[in-house]
């Protein structure tokens, strides 16, 4: 999954479609996120002693992670996202249409490091 906490992003489709917002959670396992302000429902709760009045409680749920692009900070806009090796070694995030980086995935791995020819 390309996309991870914090990421900001865009929601394309559904009733929420365009609404940006920061990622709170992700769920590999079930590839959905949880973004926050979109996909808001609402919860009843009985009263007890946390919450002697009762009442509704808004709260996001999760939705599909194909569902939403990442932003890109150059461009502006949500786009497509690749992997690739940097120099270095170290796998990262880019921005599929201007190239630009979108974060770091690993550490520096010698096995994925250019040679420098000496």
């Amino acid at each position: 999954m390309n996309i991870r906490k914090e990421d900001t992003v865009i929601v394309t489709t559904g009733d929420d479609a365009g609404t940006t917002g920061r990622v709170l959670r992700v769920l590999p396992d079930k590839d959905k996120i949880v973004v926050e302000g979109v996909n808001k429902v609402y919860k009843h709760v009985r009263p007890n002693r946390r919450n002697p009045q009762g009442g509704r409680l808004s709260k996001e749920m999760p939705i599909n992670a194909s569902n939403v692009l990442l932003m890109c900070p150059s461009c502006r806009r949500g786009v497509r996202v690749g992997r690739r090796y940097t120099a270095e070694g170290r796998k990262e995030r880019y921005c599929k249409k201007c190239g630009g980086q979108l974060g770091f995935l690993s550490k520096a791995r010698a096995a994925h490091a250019e040679k420098s020819e000496a």
